[in-house]
């Protein structure tokens, strides 16, 4: 068995610092657990009174996403979800503090390994559209239905999510206030 390694560290481990038994013949790298991710999922009411939900493009293979990004020290998960959808997409709103679900997915590191990772998904009602933001150079956006939302992403696990995704008291709250819906 190889060197002692820190149990808190984002890096995966080194072969040479794991038990032959862990470690397949056809691997070269094997991370033992799964990295945590939090996503924001952000959503409006449209002009026809449906809820729309925002993908946006990743930046290296322009597949429809939500944002997302890794954690942020001790900042709360749904903190940091709201931060990756005002750098990612340009919106704010009211963002809720317990995840609505969650999905899995392999990301793909700079040195071109993959990791698992568990992304836990927080409900963001839009409230305010940037027309510029962070990223805006290197990501698309567009705002869906959810099935079509759904359709559009490559996530098994995180296209259900969308489908089914119904805010409880969003709809009444936003029409009870009088408020129109956010567009673009």
């Amino acid at each position: 068995m190889g060197p002692k390694r820190d149990p808190h560290s984002q890096e995966p481990p080194s072969p040479g610092s794991l038990p032959d038994l862990a470690m397949p013949d056809d691997i070269e790298t094997v991370s033992l657990r799964l990295r945590r991710q939090y996503a924001a999922l952000p959503y409006r009411l449209g002009k026809d009174g449906q809820i729309e939900i925002l993908l946006v493009t990743s930046i290296s293979t322009r597949r429809w996403i939500l944002p997302k990004g890794w954690p942020m020290g001790k900042r709360p998960p749904h903190k940091v979800a709201a931060q990756e959808a005002a750098e990612e997409a340009g919106v704010e709103g009211r963002i809720g503090k317990k995840s609505i679900g969650h999905y899995h997915y392999e990301k793909m590191l700079s040195n071109g390994s993959l990791v698992p990772c568990r992304v836990d998904v927080f409900a963001l009602e839009v409230r305010k559209q940037k027309s510029t933001w962070p990223e805006r150079k290197r990501r698309e956006r567009r705002w869906l239905t959810p099935d079509e939302a759904a359709g559009l992403v490559g996530d098994a696990e995180l296209a259900p999510i969308l489908s089914a995704f119904a805010p409880s008291g969003a709809r009444a709250r936003i029409l009870d206030a009088g408020a129109p819906p956010v567009l673009p």
